[in-house]
C-alpha cells in the first residue's frame, strides 16, 4: 500500500490548479482523509512559509474515484499581513467532489490554557493492532502503516454526561521528515479515521451506511504524527440519518495539538433494495 508520502503527493499543473497523486487501495470510494489532505497540501504551496495552517473546514461532495487523479484548483480569497485564507476544490470528471476552505497565520503572543487530557490506558499496554487482527482483510491493509490501538470498552475512563465515546492511540510506523507543515498534512489525512466510529460505539450491533459529510479541524501545538496521539473522541448527538463527532487530539506530553467536529451519514441498512 500507499506510504503516506505516497498518499499526500500533489503535483503542479499551473499557478494555483494541482493534480494529487492515484494510490493503490482495496476502497471503492476514495478515502476522504486522502482527498483533505491533498487539498491542503496544494492550499500550502500558494501560501508564503512564514504562515502555518490553523485550520481548515471542509465538505465532501460526492464520493471520490479511488482509480482516477484528483485535480485541486485554489482560489487565493485573502492574503492579509497576519491571515492568509484559501479555497480548495478538489475535482473529478469536471464534478467537484469536495471543498474546502482553509486559514493561516504567523502566529502571535497572547492568553494560553487547554484542558488536562484524560487519564487513559498508555498505547504501550495495548495490542499492536496488526497482532490483535492478524487476517485485517483488504480494507483495514490501507492503513498498515498506521500503529491504530482502540482502547477496550472496558478500560474507557467514562465521563458522566457523555453519549457516546471512544478513545484511540495512533501514530505513524515509519518516521516522517522534521518538516512541521508535512505532520500537519499527515494529521489531517488520520484525522478521517475512526472519527465517525466514536457515533458507534453505544450502538455496536446496529449496522448502518458510514460516510463522512463535512470535517473540521484546528490546529494549536506543534506535534510530531510520527509519535503516539491520542485521539479523543465523542459523539454528543445522533438522529436524521447524521451523527455528530467531536475530538480532541494530544500528543504524550499531555498537549492538546489539534481538535476536530465531523458530521457523517449514520443511516440505516435498507432493506428494501432502495439508495
Amino acid at each position: 500500500m500507499a506510504t503516506i508520502e505516497e498518499a499526500l503527493a500533489v503535483e503542479r499543473l499551473e499557478k494555483d490548479i494541482f493534480r494529487g497523486a492515484v494510490v493503490k487501495t482495496h476502497l471503492q470510494r476514495t478515502f476522504g482523509g486522502q482527498v483533505a489532505g491533498q487539498a491542503l497540501v496544494a492550499a500550502v504551496r500558494t501560501v508564503s512559509p512564514e504562515f502555518q495552517v490553523h485550520s481548515l473546514h471542509g465538505y465532501f461532495l460526492r464520493p471520490g474515484n479511488p482509480d482516477a487523479p484528483t485535480v485541486y484548483l485554489v482560489d487565493r480569497i485573502r492574503d492579509g499581513r497576519s491571515f492568509v485564507t484559501r479555497r480548495v476544490t478538489g475535482v473529478q470528471d469536471g464534478k467537484a467532489i469536495f471543498t474546502m476552505s482553509s486559514s493561516f497565520h504567523v502566529g502571535d503572543v497572547g492568553i494560553e490554557h487547554q484542558d488536562d487530557m484524560p487519564k487513559v490506558v498508555p498505547p504501550e499496554d495495548l495490542p499492536d493492532s496488526r497482532d490483535l487482527i492478524p487476517d485485517r482483510g483488504e480494507w483495514m491493509s490501507h492503513w498498515d502503516d498506521w500503529d491504530i490501538r482502540i482502547i477496550p470498552g472496558e478500560q474507557l475512563a467514562r465521563r458522566r454526561g457523555i453519549a457516546s465515546q471512544q478513545q484511540v492511540w495512533f501514530r505513524y510506523r515509519g518516521e516522517l521528515p522534521d518538516d512541521p507543515v508535512f505532520h500537519v498534512c499527515t494529521l489531517t489525512y488520520m484525522s478521517d479515521m475512526t472519527l465517525i466510529g466514536s457515533a458507534n460505539a453505544i450502538h455496536p450491533n446496529v449496522d448502518t451506511q458510514v460516510a463522512s459529510l463535512d470535517h473540521a479541524l484546528w490546529f494549536m501545538r506543534p506535534f510530531r504524527a510520527d509519535e503516539w496521539l491520542l485521539y479523543d473522541q465523542t459523539s454528543p448527538s445522533a438522529g436524521m440519518g447524521r451523527a455528530l463527532a467531536q475530538g480532541r487530539i494530544y500528543n504524550q506530553d499531555g498537549a492538546m495539538v489539534a481538535a476536530v467536529v465531523q458530521e457523517g451519514l449514520q443511516r440505516l441498512l435498507r432493506t428494501d433494495g432502495a439508495s
